[in-house]
């Protein structure tokens, strides 16, 4: 039985490697004899989930039903769910394979040793500590590094469950992108740089001893997935260096980065993917992630090639997580973690998720729809305070747009604005830099029509788009509002937008 179960973990493992040997070569190499620019799938459908699009009018009782908040809505009632790809990449056959030989131990599980294998493999780092998501990796290194009250914690930009922590601590963070982040429609092709200018004059004004690590996200998930260029976080290491400040990378999106990086950072242009990997990890003191986007699968880890480090947070993993070899995660997700670390290496897979959104991007763009540009990942970023800037941002214009969204489609986005920020310690609301509806596109879930239907319905509602009204909130809970908070509109403006739908659609779902 051990030979059979060594046989097929050779199996997996080596069809994964193999993948990595053809995948830079035959990416990107497709052309359509017509001229057609659409994104081509290097995989096939063998598992399929049905969907429902219910009436418009069912939708609009959901929405009453979760207190116009997207996240509250039941998968019932959504046709496509591009609310999140946290969780939601469709899994490989490889990955489901490796499950049914996970080995179910309390502690000294072989499952683990895989996927350390894995992380020391693909991430470069000796040593992991494992959770059962990226938020549990921040409340950790929150807790273990953040000493006293007014704590600071510089970063590219916040992201919801990181800044929640720090700030359940005493800590405080300061944003620190360039300006040309904030410039929605732009060219620009890393704007999730870090501002290195501004952080030496925040660590100098703030001291060393104020400051317990430096964090950078790959991605910047709330300014639309844009990515950061590994000169910029080479820029960042000579800083902490220079003060001796520990730099820590939040990995979610490591692999997008690291695809876009192979788009437009030109010394990277005939590099592979595990060379742009590598890289990134290697600069960092810690890094962090949420396999729920990293690898396709449920869970998370902390690593680093520190010992000390390790040593500092070793404690807390069973205190909160689990077992240092299970950390809350099944055995079985951490084997698909495993082999999800090792196709995260591979071009094919992590680009069909950028392109299908760039298509998104360029094909909205190009019909009027305000995006947020260039494209970048996670999914396509429509700029609310735009299309609805009719709506007060004390009525949150994307919260309206993803409930608008939703009732004329069938489709749930989600609120990246002002309903996603937390309020300051007197009370105040704390308005958002930037108001996007955000329509997640999860690797390998959607087709190439689905996403023709979100685009023409975006360019509808956009056309419609002063039938919108505002939100006001009537449950506010104090943490983390936008999960479970609920709104309602501020007028009849639901009831407007379905008339007016029924009027161009007549009995169309």
């Amino acid at each position: 039985m051990n030979l059979l179960l060594q046989y097929l973990v050779f199996l997996i493992f080596s069809s994964v490697e193999k993948i990595f040997f053809m995948s830079k070569e035959n990416s990107l190499k497709v052309k359509f004899y017509n001229g057609e620019n659409i994104p081509l799938e290097l995989h096939k459908v063998r598992i399929v989930q049905k969907l429902n699009l219910v009436p418009i009018e069912r939708r609009l009782e959901a929405l009453h039903e979760g207190g116009f908040n997207t996240f509250r809505l039941s998968t019932k009632d959504v046709f496509l769910d591009m609310l999140t790809d946290s969780g939601t990449n469709a899994m490989s056959d490889m990955q489901l394979s490796a499950m049914m030989h996970a080995d179910d131990a309390y502690a000294g599980s072989q499952s683990f040793f895989r996927l350390q294998k894995a992380v020391e493999d693909v991430l470069k780092k000796k040593y992991l500590l494992p959770v059962h998501q990226g938020r549990a990796a921040e409340n950790i290194l929150a807790l273990a590094y953040i000493k006293k009250k007014g704590d600071l914690i510089p970063m590219n930009y916040h992201f919801t469950t990181a800044l929640a922590h720090i700030t359940q601590y005493g800590g405080r963070i300061v944003e620190l992108l360039y300006d040309e982040a904030y410039n929605i429609s732009s060219s620009h092709p890393f704007k999730g740089n870090m501002n290195v200018e501004k952080l030496e004059e925040v660590i100098r004004e703030t001291g060393v001893e104020n400051i317990p690590f430096i964090r950078m996200e790959a991605s910047t998930n709330l300014i639309g997935g844009q990515p950061f260029s590994i000169q910029n976080m080479r820029d960042v290491r000579k800083i902490t260096d220079k003060y001796g400040i520990r730099l820590v990378l939040d990995a979610s999106l490591l692999g997008e980065n690291a695809y876009l990086i192979l788009q437009r950072e030109s010394e990277f242009e005939n590099a592979s993917m595990a060379d742009v990997i590598a890289i990134m990890t290697g600069l960092a003191d810690i890094v962090y992630f949420s396999a729920r986007k990293l690898s396709s699968s449920r869970g998370g880890g902390i690593c680093t090639d520190d010992a000390a480090i390790y040593r500092e947070l070793e404690a807390l993993v069973p205190l909160f997580e689990g077992f240092l070899t299970y950390g809350g995660i099944s055995v079985r997700e951490i084997e698909a973690m495993a082999v999800g670390l090792y196709e995260t290496l591979d071009e094919t897979m992590i680009s069909q998720s950028p392109q299908y959104i760039a298509y998104l991007v360029n094909a909205l763009t190009s019909q009027g729809v305000p995006m947020v540009t260039p494209p970048g990942v996670l999914g396509a970023h429509v700029d609310a305070m735009r299309v609805c800037a009719h709506i007060p941002q004390t009525q949150y214009p994307a919260g309206s747009l993803a409930a608008a969204f939703y009732l004329v489609s069938g489709i749930r986005g989600m609120e990246r604005g002002s309903i996603s920020n937390q309020r300051d310690e007197e009370g105040n609301e704390t308005y958002a830099d930037m108001e996007l509806l955000r329509l997640a596109v999860p690797r390998r879930v959607f087709t190439l029509s689905q996403i023709k239907y979100v685009e023409d319905r975006m360019v509808w509602l956009n056309e419609n788009r002063l039938l919108i009204g505002g939100l006001k909130f009537v449950y506010e809970p104090p943490v983390l509002r936008f999960f479970m908070g609920g709104l309602a509109p501020v007028s009849d403006w639901p009831e407007k937008l379905i008339a007016k739908f029924k009027a161009d659609f007549g009995d169309s779902l």
